[in-house]
């Protein structure tokens, strides 16, 4: 592989609880969560679409599909990052939520990142 540049992008989360879109007990609970997605990597590439999987404490799962991420297909040089927020809505006080990014390089090499689980936690929960 000498020679061969590395599509690689990397992820970091953070999730928020937000109290005004939810309704405990009963529930939806809602959650803003923060992606940063890196390009670690050494050749330009591009986000095109993603997947998420949404779980809730019953075992419910939502699989989420579509292109972009809250409208953009950022096209990402090594070293530059991506930022940006978007929210889910489970029906349980705690979940998670796991997905992968695909993305295709400036040569056309498609590859996936994975956005590893992250915990949907309502804070009254921890109790």
């Amino acid at each position: 592989m000498t020679g061969m540049a590395k599509p690689e992008f990397t992820c970091e989360t953070h999730v928020q609880y937000l109290p005004e879109q939810s309704q405990p007990p009963e529930g939806p609970y809602a959650f803003a969560y923060t992606i940063k997605i890196r390009n670690s990597g050494d050749i330009t590439a591009q986000l095109i679409a993603r997947h998420w999987a949404v779980t809730d404490a019953d075992g419910h799962r939502e699989d989420v599909r579509g292109l972009a991420v809250v409208g953009h297909q950022p096209l990402l040089k090594p070293g530059e990052q991506f930022e940006y927020t978007s929210w889910t809505r489970i029906p349980t006080p705690t979940g998670q939520m796991r997905g992968t990014f695909f993305c295709i390089t400036e040569l056309a090499h498609p590859f996936e990142t994975e956005v590893p689980e992250f915990a949907l936690v309502y804070p009254g929960a921890l109790h």
